[in-house]
């Protein structure tokens, strides 16, 4: 029998540059809108997971249709709110789980084991452990790096974003665990971390989220993102060891931290170099709409919490630290976004599609969408200027994480949900290698 076919939703086609407004959304005031937590606890990397809700995810594969291509959706499950993956080279995926879990899968099967040797993560208020990526020369050191949330000495829901670097050899465990970058962006309330590679394979960037309000001693606040001694909203770029690397753009100039390459930033959840222009892009959650994608350039100030395309949580426009505090778009010394968002989907994940397999996709972007259950594919013109979008999975009802490419050049989606799963995205074969412009409907 054939899989069932699940047609993608209306595609939300228009110029991304004149964005509609439809008001305020009503999102809560986390800074992942929508977000569907689990039970508060410091949990014990070794833990089994304990979903508590229902498994809406059908476990056959299902045929999409989309503007440009028709594919297959295959789902891979026996995950828990996985946050990010990483491909080994063979082919294998890490998966890390916030909970503070990792996780090997091979040849699409999660090990139910997870990989021993992960330091303790506090899993709390969507923090915990987060992002993954396998050093640019992984077959030489077998180093793997991921960021999570270290719980602050005497507290019980304080973190901060922290760097580690381990070596895994393919085993049950880890060896060599330790933490090469240790932020000051305490905060008990919602952050991201992020990071990605350079192209020099000596570099990388790790993007730091700012929490929401909560005037609470010695936690950053909305306002650290735009202050120069802080790691809390900013873009860093350190050395493969956690160390500076000297030609850092603030590296000299005492009130900065030496760490910092660009500010600015709310809660990144997404982040790439563009392997053709060594650009680095990012994307990351607005309050009450107002999601951003930005090119980051060495020494910029991307405007958070002054300039946002989003509401305060009041519905405000400004007035409040969890908004904007102006309505002046073009304010001095701060950077537009790319394109934006309103209302918010809260952006997780983010992909520059270079492969073959999808022929018609190459050159576009996806995004993730938590708070708007999608997968949106952005279309970019010969002039790299945004045109069209396109949601799909929004039938699936499932929160987006994580999107990377394969070796295979498939296309992965994590999906944040107790009952968590990767979904393998492959053309169908008669629509694979197509002939001929796509028709934009």
């Amino acid at each position: 029998m054939f899989p069932p076919v699940l047609k993608a939703s209306s595609a939300a086609v228009a110029i991304l540059m004149l964005a509609v407004f439809a008001g305020p959304s009503s999102a809560q005031p986390t800074a992942q809108a929508g977000a569907v937590t689990r039970p508060e606890a410091v949990t014990q990397p070794g833990d089994s997971p304990l979903p508590t809700d229902p498994d809406r995810l059908p476990d056959s594969p299902l045929d999409v249709t989309s503007i440009a291509h028709k594919f297959r959706l295959t789902p891979i499950k026996g995950l828990s709110r996985p946050f990010a993956l990483a491909f080994l080279p063979d082919g294998s995926m890490l998966v890390t789980e916030r909970a503070g879990r990792l996780r090997v899968v091979r040849n699409g099967v999660v090990d139910p084991k997870p990989i021993a040797g992960m330091p303790e993560v506090l899993d709390l208020r969507l923090k915990g452990l987060q992002d993954i990526a396998l050093h640019p020369r992984f077959i030489e050191n077998r180093l793997i790096y991921f960021t999570y949330y270290k719980l602050k000495s005497g507290e019980k829901d304080v973190g901060t974003a922290t760097l580690a670097r381990a070596r895994w050899d393919g085993g049950n465990a880890l060896s060599a665990v330790e933490d090469i970058f240790v932020s000051d962006a305490w905060c008990a309330t919602p952050s991201a971390a992020r990071i990605a590679f350079d192209r020099d394979g000596k570099t990388l960037f790790m993007a730091i989220g700012v929490p929401i309000r909560l005037d609470r001693p010695n936690t950053a606040q909305p306002e650290d993102s735009q202050k120069a001694g802080s790691h809390a909203g900013k873009v860093l770029r350190l050395n493969d060891d956690g160390t500076v690397p000297a030609d850092n753009p603030f590296v000299g100039k005492a009130e900065y931290k030496p760490e910092i390459y660009a500010l600015g930033i709310r809660n990144s959840l997404g982040l790439f170099v563009h392997p053709q222009t060594g650009e680095l892009w990012e994307h990351e959650n607005g309050p009450m709409g107002g999601d951003e994608i930005n090119i980051i350039k060495a020494g910029k100030n991307y405007g958070w919490p002054v300039v946002s395309y989003g509401r305060a949580y009041s519905g405000d426009l400004t007035g409040d630290a969890s908004g904007p505090l102006t309505t002046d778009h073009n304010a001095p010394g701060r950077e537009p976004p790319f394109l934006f968002w309103v209302p918010s989907i809260a952006p997780s994940g983010f992909l520059l599609y270079t492969g073959e397999r999808f022929e018609r996709w190459k050159g576009n972007l996806f995004v993730g969408g938590m708070r708007g259950t999608v997968l949106q594919r952005i279309v970019l013109n010969a002039k790299g200027l945004p045109v069209t979008r396109e949601s799909m999975l929004t039938d699936l009802k499932q929160r987006i994480r994580d999107i990377r490419q394969g070796p295979d050049g498939l296309i992965y989606v994590l999906t944040d949900e107790n009952h968590g799963a990767i979904l393998k995205l492959e053309p169908l074969p008669k629509d694979e290698k197509t002939t001929g412009p796509a028709t934009v409907r």
